[in-house]
């Protein structure tokens, strides 16, 4: 008689660890996604609802924030630029904070809405905390770091890009129907 080694409950085994870190790495840029979209939203509403922010001149004024950094910044022109319209900037990085949060929040155009947030984090950086010493103080670069898996990967899960590429796939006509 031969005896024979039962390989299925193994095997079964291995296979639902192994769809656990699948399932783990598939959702890994999941939270990054949540808590750059809620931070997002947050700062732009904040700012939209700050009557001492949206103005040219005062305390807690951009303005005056970005008077300010002028003298320690990296790209000085960048806010000579933005002080012709203080004000008018200050709607601009509000209101793209609001969008972005949102894309990412939804998934809607989740690598557009990644690259505008690394846009807003690199000219924050090179402007308003350029001179924080060490580096490593200043969050508009960690920021800036965050942002780049999802310009990589997008948006691919639990979102509207996603939704909007099944419905491609599965119409006739679409990419990769009948494949």
């Amino acid at each position: 008689m031969t005896h024979g080694i039962r390989t299925d409950t193994h095997v079964a085994r291995l296979e639902g660890r192994r769809g656990r870190r699948d399932t783990a790495s598939r959702y890994a840029l999941l939270p990054l996604r949540v808590f750059l979209g809620i931070t997002y939203v947050y700062a732009g509403l904040d700012k939209l609802t700050d009557s001492a922010f949206l103005r040219s001149g005062g305390a807690g004024s951009i303005g005056d924030t970005m008077r300010a950094a002028r003298g320690s910044a990296a790209i000085p022109a960048l806010i000579d630029m933005a002080l012709k319209s203080p004000v008018g900037f200050g709607y601009v990085i509000a209101l793209g904070e609001l969008a972005v949060g949102i894309g990412m929040l939804l998934g809607l155009l989740g690598r557009l809405a990644a690259l505008g947030g690394a846009l807003i984090s690199l000219s924050l950086w090179l402007t308003v905390s350029w001179a924080t010493t060490p580096y490593y103080y200043g969050n508009d670069l960690a920021y800036l770091m965050a942002w780049l898996p999802l310009i990589l990967a997008g948006t691919p899960y639990l979102s509207v890009d996603a939704a909007w590429r099944s419905r491609r796939r599965h119409r006739p006509g679409g990419y990769g129907y009948g494949t």
